[in-house]
């Protein structure tokens, strides 16, 4: 069985060494390591050296006794401090996609997923518009019509957290999602909520970006995919592209260039995230890209 096992810790001699002791025990094969060290900044130095990153793609014999494997991981996990996982590479996430009235996102992630280039499982479709309601249905994907207004807000987040807890879900996509999420389901959710954001953050957030980056003359224009936090738009950043544009191009053109650049962007978030190449790190994120 192929395992995916993803740590971070304190910094400190002997992790490595620990850790590759404890697979050779149990005959495990190290198919694929990645690892980083993060120093703190200058204002933490006196808590501590850093931060120690580890993601390790391992192959288990046939007949490896897991539950002595976890319980030798869990203690290498107490001995270091260290926050660590173990899962099959194989597993597909539990994923809800949340979309509003444009649906390009919706549909790349769709395709990704039926042709198996993405691991994901996708468990429901939310929307607050009936756009969508076909293609997710035509696949079998159960849609929920949840429209939101000031004075439904907090009813209809609850239903997305009853929602959550019955599929399952570990990652809430907001793929194109023009309804800002509350602070609460921000905070509860965090590091399993990404977002795809029409600019190249920081610049022009909020409303329109497109055609403030026009009235601006700029001469880029990108996308950003990043996980949601309660701070609009600050949440830590996954993944980003850009594109060259020029004088030519009026707002319109760079809405259908930019329509393409999100979907790719955030289909290379998802696939990032959900292979475990990524770490929050506070407000930045580690990433061991393919």
């Amino acid at each position: 069985m192929t395992m995916l096992l993803k740590m971070t810790c304190p910094d400190q001699p002997g992790v490595v060494a620990d850790l590759s002791a404890r697979l050779l025990t149990f005959r495990c094969n190290i198919l694929e390591s990645n690892q980083y060290f993060q120093p703190a900044p200058k204002s933490r130095r006196d808590d501590g050296l850093g931060s120690f990153f580890m993601r390790v793609l391992l192959a288990t014999p046939e007949g490896t006794d897991m539950t002595a494997l976890r319980a030798s991981i869990d203690a290498f996990a107490e001995k270091f401090s260290a926050d660590i996982s173990l899962r099959s590479a194989d597993d597909l996430v539990p994923t809800i996609l949340m979309v509003s009235k444009f649906d390009h996102c919706l549909q790349d992630i769709l395709y990704r997923v039926q042709k198996g280039s993405l691991p994901l499982n996708i468990v429901a479709v939310v929307s607050n518009h009936a756009d969508s309601r076909n293609n997710a249905e035509r696949l079998g994907i159960p849609f929920y019509l949840w429209s939101v207004d000031k004075d439904n807000k907090v009813e209809q987040e609850a239903k997305l957290n009853e929602l959550v807890e019955r599929t399952g879900a570990e990652l809430i996509v907001l793929a194109r999602y023009m309804q800002i999420l509350s602070d609460d389901f921000s905070s509860k959710h965090f590091g399993k909520i990404i977002n795809i954001h029409h600019s190249f953050l920081p610049a022009f957030k909020g409303a329109k970006p497109y055609h403030r980056a026009w009235e601006r003359g700029v001469k880029m224009i990108g996308a950003t995919a990043h996980y949601v936090t309660p701070d609009l738009d600050e949440g830590p950043i996954i993944e980003q592209g850009t594109e060259r544009v020029s004088h030519t191009d009026d707002p319109d053109e760079l809405i259908r260039l930019g329509r393409d650049i999100e979907a790719r962007v955030l289909s290379r978030a998802l696939r990032l995230h959900s292979e475990g190449r990524v770490f929050i790190d506070g407000n930045r994120t580690v990433v061991f890209s393919r």
